[in-house]
């Protein structure tokens, strides 16, 4: 007879989604137990850009952004850690005329559903602000109080905080089989069998293998996002940077280096949990940088990798319960943009599983917003929002 660990909650993936709701679980007095097939944050939560953004969310995030922003200065209260977040302002660059009607027209859509965190600024403000810009960017959509924080670091961190709240996170352990019986779950990982009356799959680019388990359907495409660190040199630049019309995540870390991102895609073994960098795409990515900030003409690029990260059709994550079954609910999905949400995530997922209901607004991230039977699949040209 095959043991079983009892547990009120088991929550599958143990990167900033899982971890986040494992701890909030616990705060709540929930016995929790988590798995992951590899290691804490080992795959898009541990190795991303780290945007702390609230500037640009989709209009249907920017109730979860704003409440998360409440939670990342207070980081060190939370988790016994800051994360190494810096509140140096987020900057969504305009090139030319027309991307400066864009952003106008993003910024008046904004204040027209009520929220005043994003403004546009003009070609000599951005000047003050980011002073090695290349001399055609006319302006800029900024947000003041967005930043960036160290993704490493802050999985650590939550990780760290949950188990020290006596969550048990099992590593190098996968799920290998999932059944409803009555009013329990029956979670097959390591040799064992777990009961627990709730599961939550935060299983990142997993999530729709085990949303399958479940029974539900995610039309979920993992894809691996490229990143690239240079050398180091002298300071010139506070906030974070992005474009309006190319990709690119651009900053500078204190210590000098430079990480660029911007959704840029490497080659991907999904069934080995591999990447292979692309570096035709890489050198696009580099071009755009100089092209943006010229100083950058002979700076090195020392190291690049890529994360593995599920993307959904609209560029919006499953948040919420399950359809198939009860007692399973998803955080999944964020396609390229959950960093910033992860605190909010666990505070509204133990909300879902305690009383049945969360004070923020979810109902766009449903998992049964597409029609299964249609087969939906992303273009082949994602587009990705950093």
């Amino acid at each position: 007879m095959i043991p079983k660990a009892e547990a009120d909650v088991i929550v599958i993936g143990a990167g900033l989604q899982g971890c986040s709701t494992a701890l909030y679980l616990a705060r709540a007095g929930q016995r929790v137990i988590v798995f992951d097939k590899d290691t804490a944050g080992r795959h898009a939560s541990g190795v991303n850009a780290g945007g702390v953004r609230r500037l640009f969310r989709a209009v249907e995030e920017i109730p979860l952004s704003l409440a998360a922003s409440e939670i990342w200065p207070d980081m060190l209260n939370l988790v016994g850690s800051d994360c190494g977040f810096k509140p140096s302002g987020q900057v969504k660059i305009a090139e030319n005329d027309a991307d400066m009607e864009k952003l106008a027209a993003r910024e008046a859509k904004v204040r027209s559903l009520g929220y005043t965190h994003e403004k546009l600024i003009d070609r000599q403000a951005l000047r003050l602000m980011v002073p090695a810009a290349a001399d055609h960017c006319a302006g800029a959509l900024i947000c003041r109080g967005d930043g960036f924080a160290e993704p490493f670091t802050t999985v650590r961190a939550f990780r760290n905080k949950a188990i020290e709240l006596g969550v048990a996170i099992h590593e190098k352990c996968p799920v290998t089989a999932l059944a409803h019986t009555g009013n329990s779950w029956h979670v097959q990982a390591g040799g064992r069998t777990y009961a627990a009356q709730v599961i939550v799959n935060c299983a990142g680019a997993w999530g729709g293998r085990i949303a399958a388990m479940i029974g539900d359907s995610a039309p979920l495409t993992p894809v691996a996002l490229t990143m690239m660190v240079t050398a180091r040199s002298a300071h010139f630049l506070d906030p974070v940077v992005g474009l309006t019309s190319r990709q690119l995540s651009f900053k500078q870390m204190l210590n000098g280096t430079v990480v660029i991102g911007g959704g840029h895609l490497s080659k991907l073994d999904m069934a080995a949990g591999r990447t292979e960098i692309d570096f035709s795409a890489m050198a696009v990515s580099a071009q755009t940088a100089i092209d943006i900030f010229p100083l950058m003409q002979n700076v090195p690029a020392v190291r690049c990798w890529a994360g593995i990260e599920g993307i959904m059709p609209d560029n919006l994550p499953v948040i919420g319960p399950g359809r198939a079954s009860s007692g399973a609910y998803h955080a999944f999905g964020f396609s390229a943009h959950g960093f910033q949400l992860s605190p909010v995530i666990g505070k509204i997922m133990t909300e879902l599983i305690l009383k049945g209901k969360s004070r923020l607004p979810i109902h766009a991230f449903r998992i049964d917003r597409f029609d299964p039977s249609a087969g939906l699949t992303l273009d082949s040209d994602i587009v990705i929002s950093t």
